[in-house]
């Protein structure tokens, strides 16, 4: 009897922990992923559909982005066709995108011919991202719309 106690005292815990952890903001900076300017540029799709194409001068083109759930933050999400993309700058407390930072867990899309800027996230790991665009990083994205670097890149 005393072990079942200690397990489901365990149990409690653990859910607890991990509850918290996601309610205060935590989860996104446990499973966050650094990843280079070199591993961000070339193609990344989603199972979904969506692709985003990233170039070495900072400009991106995407196709179907506009199906994503972050998109409807967006005036028209119809026209998020293309833009600029960079990491933020790591200063608080205004956090600004900055083209000159070649490392980091965030990236700023900035959609051309509008005012959407959406935050990207990278989780996983440094060797195999995934990027998840969200308003929210501890809610992260749907299954099929985490994003993967295409092997092949250009």
């Amino acid at each position: 009897m005393g072990g079942q106690v200690w397990r489901l005292a365990a149990v409690t815990v653990t859910v607890a922990a991990t509850a918290l952890t996601a309610s205060c903001g935590y989860a996104a900076a446990i499973y966050a992923a650094e990843v280079s300017a070199d591993q961000v540029e070339g193609g990344w799709t989603s199972k979904a559909g969506t692709s985003l194409t990233f170039h070495a001068d900072h400009t991106f083109t995407s196709e179907h982005f506009d199906t994503l759930p972050v998109a409807s933050e967006c005036s028209d999400p119809t026209a998020l066709a293309s833009g600029s993309w960079a990491f933020y700058a790591p200063t608080e407390p205004i956090r600004t995108p900055d083209e000159t930072v070649t490392r980091g867990t965030e990236l700023a899309l900035t959609f051309s011919g509008s005012d959407c800027e959406v935050t990207a996230y990278f989780f996983n790991d440094e060797a195999d991202p995934v990027m998840c665009p969200t308003d929210d990083p501890d809610d992260g994205c749907r299954s099929d719309d985490y994003l993967k670097r295409v092997a092949d890149r250009p």
